[in-house]
């Protein structure tokens, strides 16, 4: 079971800040619903197990960008370039899709010296 290091508002509210994603972008991204997401914003519910496990995936995913990339402007830069190892997709779009493992993929290629 995923496990968050921090109250699920925070989190969400780190994520729409380095990824740029709205509460509606987030919502269909983690697959539930924008209110979903302002309840946890303001601590009144707490993710439940897909949720959870989406957010805590999401969280990890931001923190490896921060580990490749130097600055946030990078790391913004990359997420909203097309990407030729996405099919020419963006991998901010990947994101919003929920494809968190398309981005992850990506990733892995960039840190392991592939520059498509």
């Amino acid at each position: 079971m995923a496990v968050l290091d921090r109250a699920p508002g925070q989190v969400v509210e780190q994520l729409e800040n380095e990824l740029q994603l709205t509460d509606n972008e987030l919502a269909k991204a983690l697959d539930t619903n924008p209110r979903t997401i302002d309840r946890w914003k303001a601590g009144v519910s707490y993710p439940q197990h897909e949720a959870r496990e989406k957010l805590t995936d999401l969280e990890k995913l931001a923190r490896r960008l921060s580990s490749t990339f130097t600055t946030r402007e990078a790391i913004r830069s990359w997420l909203h370039e097309d990407s030729r190892y996405l099919g020419g997709m963006a991998p901010i779009d990947a994101l919003r899709a929920g494809r968190f493992d398309r981005v992850h993929a990506a990733l892995e290629a960039l840190d392991s010296g592939v520059f498509l």
